[in-house]
């Protein structure tokens, strides 16, 4: 059984990619075997990405393929250990598959109200279709300084909701030159994973007590 992550959103532009990848990388380097699933067949952000690294040859190799349904990218992880899916940037019905299917459920946001307020629609309407809000979390991103990180944390985790350790200030990678903002990146990958394989593991006990 795959331990699948998702990134969703309302809106396109709040790093959804950007995390979907650089989750994907730190992983890969980890050991794990990782498959990214790109499902957004108007953009095509994750192929492209896969493409020019393949062509610069940048290690390590990422798995990346193109799947248009979300029933299909599902049930396309056996044969790995992480399966991440990058969904399109909008809400549609393919949000409550994702959210049964999924152990981990991320949404990338930034400080501001315009970001905010739409994220937060998007996860109080998956709890209406019954996702549990332990499966879902929230990623900072484009974050100026620590202390509007730490409120936006607050005022997300008063609305009951998790949010991950560290956050990315100025869409920052964790293959860049600069070791700070790698560090930053990587480390909220590793909450991402840990949260992820807990939830996998959560689910496996039942099942192996029947």
């Amino acid at each position: 059984m795959p331990t699948i992550v998702a990134f969703v959103s309302q809106k396109g532009g709040v790093g959804k990619s950007t995390l979907a990848r650089s989750l994907a990388v730190v992983d890969v380097e980890v050991g794990l075997r990782v498959r990214l699933a790109d499902l957004d067949p108007q953009q095509r952000t994750l192929v492209r990405w896969a493409c020019a690294r393949e062509q610069s040859r940048v290690a390590p190799a990422v798995e990346v393929t193109a799947i248009d349904s979300a029933r299909v990218a599902l049930s396309n992880g056996r044969d790995v250990d992480l399966l991440v899916l990058d969904l399109p940037g909008q809400l549609d019905n393919s949000f409550v598959e994702v959210a049964a299917g999924a152990q981990l459920i991320v949404q990338p946001t930034s400080p501001s109200i315009d970001d905010l307020h739409p994220a937060l629609l998007v996860f109080d309407a998956l709890k209406r279709v019954q996702a549990p809000p332990e499966r879902m979390a929230f990623a900072l991103c484009r974050v100026l300084g620590e202390r509007e990180a730490e409120t936006t944390r607050d005022y997300l985790r008063g609305r009951g909701y998790t949010v991950l350790r560290s956050a990315i200030h100025g869409r920052a990678l964790s293959e860049t030159r600069q070791q700070s903002l790698n560090t930053a990146a990587r480390e909220m990958m590793l909450d991402l994973l840990d949260r992820a394989l807990s939830a996998t593991a959560a689910l496996e006990v039942p099942a192996r007590a029947t």
